[in-house]
């Protein structure tokens, strides 16, 4: 799992949701259209990280995000995390050898600091057999009952520039909005902000940015998704950024890099 991109760029550079309350609909963009409105998390809401491992949610929480294995929060909006643009550790048989990016040399590329295989995007057929298999994953989340999808690694192409290019990565991610949409659920952007602004070509619904306070990003992204922004802090001076600057309007949380479920060594929650 590639579970946060706060030891990455180290190394390289709810309460249940209220009866009486008005459902947030959202009707997807025609880059990535379904059959129906969505729903979208509630802005400025109690949010809580678990894609390292489910735990009941602390009080207040009104938003959580969890890994395809585990089972949704009852009465919460549910985010489901999925690795889109990488594989898991180990899992390279579990692909097609073609779909996995290669250099010049021919040997596969890595994301080392996960040891994650990087999936070939650059070409539309790629991009539809790639993407034909995550939807499966999609439908699971729909199957369980999760309102969002959280497709990991949408800026895989920032870190391989050699191979890897923005317009590649937004056309997959539309697919995969555009399978969301026809499931009935909403899909967050991961992190990179470079592309935020792009939300209504990828069909992008909300987002979720780690370490925008720690960055000065934030601001990219509330540009472009106005309040439904879930930020995610690795250390005290994020969270404290964060809070400062955009405590009252967008829903924070400091977790541990490890995203450790509760009473796990290392776990750790703050909020502002």
């Amino acid at each position: 799992m590639s579970l946060n991109r706060a030891v990455r760029r180290g190394m390289t550079a709810a309460a249940a949701l209220s009866a009486t309350a008005a459902l947030c609909l959202f009707v997807p963009s025609s880059a990535a259209a379904g059959p129906s409105a969505v729903e979208l998390p509630p802005p400025g809401a109690g949010f809580d990280y678990q894609i390292g491992g489910a735990y009941t949610p602390p009080q207040g929480v009104r938003i959580v995000s969890r890994d395809l294995g585990a089972t949704p929060a009852r009465g919460l909006y549910n985010l489901c995390y999925i690795n889109a643009f990488q594989v898991q550790p180990g899992a390279e048989r579990e692909w097609d050898a073609d779909l996995l990016l290669r250099d010049a040399s021919g040997d596969v590329v890595y994301d080392d600091d996960w040891d994650e295989a990087v999936l070939d995007i650059r070409t539309a057929a790629k991009r539809e057999r790639i993407a034909a298999k995550v939807n499966r994953w999609i439908d699971s989340c729909a199957d369980k009952g999760f309102q969002a999808v959280e497709p990991d690694n949408y800026d895989t192409y920032t870190r391989f520039p050699d191979h890897l290019k923005a317009s590649q990565a937004k056309a997959f991610v539309s697919l995969l909005s555009a399978h969301a949409h026809d499931k009935g659920l909403a899909i967050a952007q991961k992190n990179t902000p470079d592309l935020a602004a792009d939300r209504e070509e990828t069909g992008l619904d909300f987002a979720v940015a780690e370490e925008c306070g720690e960055w000065d990003e934030c601001d990219m992204y509330a540009d472009a998704f106005g309040d439904r922004v879930l930020v995610v802090e690795y250390s005290a001076k994020g969270l404290e950024k964060a809070c400062a600057g955009w405590g009252d309007r967008l829903s924070v949380v400091r977790r541990d890099v490890g995203v450790a479920p509760e009473g796990a060594s290392g776990h750790l929650r703050r909020t502002c």
